[in-house]
């Protein structure tokens, strides 16, 4: 990563942009501009090069001249700071987001903020819009989330976990307690006998691509370097976290200048090396049936369009992973959709006959391989091309370690006159049509004065949506939907959260999205167990006017953990929401829950489907709202309504070895079966 400093005054090309594509909606994220009013506030320049600032003052004036650079293309690093307040940053960040015009959309002299704040209402759910954020803007901006310490800090654990699992960047300044140890210990300090150096914050570390804990002024010269070194890394990206002693925020130090100045982190695009270039066309030329296993990386590098040039020049198809979904829009005839344990037939079909498979910026994880059991060929061979080399490496691949343009580029150019059998096109392209009459049927609603099922919720918002709407969810039963069924039209108009998982990041996530893409229309599409999960940051929506669309399905209780109890012999113990019946067990009536009424009390909109009719009216009023609208249905649970193709390929979960309970019983032996399957490829 290679970081270029911009001295003030200085009038090359390379100075910020003014006018980034990327900027928020709610505050304006334009390049650093000089803004008298606020340096005087600051601390004026003292002899010698140097301003008095406290650290939160100086981290704060330090990340409003960060900036990366890709393409010629230039962007904020750090575009806003989400913030809760306690009294580990109430007095330190807090105070110095407020004196640096933070607070307000504009400056006294017309300049923007140098790090516009944002209110959350929740430490995970701020980390989760912070992702979001950075994953619509292809990882080249990104947000900080300044937290007290104790719980609010604890509380980012999961949201960064998801952020580094990911490889999305994310800046979390969580206050800790004192450096100085004046009173030891204080309100919410962590005791650890063996330890005096520990705090709740190294919960953080394992989570963490980069973590350092600011215990004097000097100290955040060197690391809040690093951090931006890692943010700005497509390699190393994650979650990056700088501890901050609540007393150290607030003590004033001689800051170099130089320490303000404009830097700029370039993301390259690094071409293969042209010995594994040439061994993976060998490899491609020597294959009569190659598929391409599309990731997330194509996003993150803008890959589509030599994604479509490469597969147009030479056939192969492309299945997609969840974070690759819509890498070709899914009208393209070599489009054969998701892949895996959630992939469509075609796909998966393709993947068992499969003597080599591409894969562009994926991690290879066991929902995409089936847990190791779906690419079956004897001699299948893998060439992975990816700019991490610990993902090139996997499945025993050719390793071409590049950025995904460039590498498909380049591969496109050594391949020239190359092209799979027509009989293979023919083949995958016949399944695609037949996997489409699939979707048709999961879609249809014959009925419309009916109760919808969960894939006639979609198939009414496929009928709502164009290319320019995004879609986002991450976990329950809406997942494996998705994956098979979505109709993908345009970059990242599918945003899947599925390294995590996580339930409540759908509702935080969309409000980043928007913020990100302010002209496009967002959709939180979520269950009632995610919901119940993390709803608060409705209320940021609200007050910010952030017009996100909410999907709210009610189906009571955890349907995708309850299917895949059922099919391992759990019987769908503990996830139904009933009340208890006689025998103890959560088998009564339904909840009687209302969480629109709960929606509403936030300050959505609300607008209430029962049938079909009602819910396709309802979406379409939605999109054209203009505040934050929630539309609530409630589905068909019974197993007689028609829904999505069940599984198409294994997940391992592991089944109880003895047992007494028939259901387990039969369970273990089906899973003795599938368990056979399993292979090493190396």
């Amino acid at each position: 990563m290679t970081a270029r400093l911009n001295t003030p005054g200085d009038t090359s090309s390379d100075a910020p942009s003014h006018a980034p594509s990327n900027a928020p909606i709610t505050v304006p994220v334009e390049g650093a501009t000089s803004d008298p009013t606020a340096v005087a506030a600051q601390g004026a320049a003292a002899p010698g090069g140097t301003r008095r600032l406290t650290v939160a003052q100086a981290l704060v004036e330090f990340l409003a001249h960060q900036y990366t650079e890709r393409d010629g293309r230039r962007h904020r690093l750090i575009s806003a700071c989400w913030g809760i307040f306690g009294h580990g940053n109430v007095a330190g960040i807090g105070q110095a987001l407020l004196e640096s015009g933070s607070a307000a959309p504009r400056g006294a002299t017309g300049a923007p903020p140098r790090l516009p704040y944002l209110q959350g209402r929740n430490e995970q759910a701020m980390v989760h819009a912070a992702v979001g954020y950075a994953r619509q803007c292809d990882r080249l901006s990104a947000q900080a989330v300044t937290t007290s310490i104790g719980p609010g800090a604890t509380n980012l654990v999961t949201g960064a976990a998801l952020a580094t699992v990911n490889r999305l960047p994310v800046l979390l300044l969580p206050g800790d307690v004192f450096a100085t140890r004046p009173a030891d210990p204080v309100l919410q300090q962590l005791e650890v006998p063996f330890a005096g150096d520990v705090s709740v914050n190294d919960a953080l570390r394992p989570v963490s691509r980069y973590f350092d804990r600011i215990t004097r002024p000097e100290a955040l010269i060197p690391a809040a370097l690093q951090a931006m070194r890692v943010l700005a890394d497509p390699v190393d990206t994650g979650a990056v976290t700088l501890a901050l002693p609540q007393d150290v925020q607030a003590e004033a130090y001689d800051w170099p200048v130089g320490f303000f100045a404009d830097r700029v982190w370039r993301v390259p695009r690094p071409a293969p090396d042209a010995d594994a270039l040439a061994d993976a066309v060998r490899a491609v030329r020597a294959a009569s049936r190659p598929l391409i296993v599309a990731g997330g990386g194509v996003h993150h590098s803008e890959a589509e369009e030599a994604l479509r040039a490469f597969v147009e020049a030479t056939g192969i198809p492309v299945a997609s992973t969840q974070a690759g979904k819509g890498s070709l829009d899914h009208d393209h005839p070599a489009d054969v959709g998701g892949i895996g344990h959630t992939g469509t037939a075609t796909s998966d079909g393709l993947a068992r006959r499969a003597d080599l498979v591409i894969g562009v910026g994926t991690r290879y994880t066991d929902f995409t391989t089936a847990s190791a059991t779906l690419f079956a060929e004897p001699g299948v061979r893998f060439v992975n091309l990816n700019i991490a080399a610990f993902d090139s490496h996997k499945l025993g691949a050719l390793a071409l370690v590049a950025d995904a343009r460039a590498g498909l580029d380049a591969l496109r150019g050594a391949l020239a006159g190359h092209r799979v059998a027509a009989a293979y096109e023919a083949e995958y392209t016949a399944a695609k049509a037949d996997w489409e009459r699939r979707v048709d049927a999961a879609y249809e609603a014959p009925d419309p004065s009916a109760q919808p099922s969960q894939t006639q919720v979609l198939g009414a918002l496929d009928a709502v949506v164009d290319a320019s709407d995004i879609i986002l969810n991450a976990a329950g039963s809406l997942p494996g939907d998705l994956h098979k069924l979505w109709r993908a039209r345009s970059r990242r108009q599918y945003h899947l959260e599925y390294g995590y998982s996580c339930m409540g990041y759908e509702i935080p996530a969309a409000i980043g999205v928007r913020m990100a893409a302010p002209d496009r229309p967002v959709w939180a599409l979520v269950g009632d167990g995610t919901y119940l999960m993390n709803p608060t940051e409705i209320v940021t929506a609200v007050q910010e006017g952030i017009n996100i669309t909410l999907v709210l399905i009610q189906n009571h209780g955890y349907a995708s953990i309850g299917g895949l109890s059922q099919e391992t012999g759990g019987e769908r113990f503990g996830t139904d929401y009933r009340f208890r019946a006689a025998d103890g067990t959560y088998t009564g009536a339904p909840l009687p829950v209302d969480l629109a009424a709960n929606a509403a009390s936030l300050g959505m909109r609300v607008l209430r489907a029962t049938t079909v009719a009602e819910l396709r009216t309802a979406l379409a009023e939605a999109r054209d709202a203009k505040a934050p609208t929630c539309v609530y249905v409630e589905t068909k649970t019974t197993d007689t309504v028609p829904g999505a193709p069940p599984a198409q390929a294994w997940w391992d979960v592991p089944v109880a070895e003895t047992a007494t309970r028939p259901a387990a019983v039969a369970a273990r032996k089906a899973y003795d079966e599938h368990a056979a399957a399993r292979r090493r490829h190396l």
